[in-house]
């Protein structure tokens, strides 16, 4: 048997100030699409601010629909708007923040599993890592790559 450690690095800011300011404008950006959040069954409010290689930022907000799970997580509403639009254009960061009742939650909200998925394959299509930007009314974590959420990723895609 071989032990093996999995080591992550990333890092912590306190508020979006002490951040530079292209991570400022994303963070502004992922509470502005927050607003477009449709949660009338979970209460749990998410917007997601996708930045660009060219600098153009797609938004997204979680849909929520009756016919659960029929719904669609902030993350990947953004994520596959960017890949329907701007199809060519690799994602450099993606930006995250979670409200409870319409009051952002004090710890960052954490991606699910499948929008790790999604972000890894994302990753991979575009055969460099992009930046994560978790956003907590008290802390914000910034990753330097997916593989940090994710580091075990499936990948059936050919290198």
């Amino acid at each position: 048997m071989i032990n093996r450690t999995i080591h992550i690095d990333y890092e912590e800011y306190s508020s979006a100030e002490e951040m530079i300011p292209q991570d400022r404008e994303l963070v502004a950006a992922a509470m502005e699409a927050m607003k477009g959040s449709y949660s009338p069954y979970s209460k749990f409010q998410v917007g997601a601010a996708l930045r660009l290689e060219d600098g153009t930022i797609v938004k997204g907000a979680n849909q929520e629909n009756v016919a659960y799970p029929a719904g669609l997580c902030a993350e990947r509403t953004a994520m596959f708007a960017a890949g329907a639009n701007y199809p060519d254009t690799p994602f450099d960061t993606l930006a995250i923040v979670g409200a409870d009742h319409w009051v952002v939650c004090e710890s960052p909200a954490s991606p699910c599993g499948s929008c790790r998925q999604v972000m890894a394959e994302y990753q991979k299509k575009q055969g460099k890592p992009f930046r994560i930007i978790l956003v907590g009314s008290k802390k914000i974590r910034k990753f330097f790559r997916v593989d940090d959420l994710l580091p075990l990723i499936f990948d059936s895609l050919k290198a």
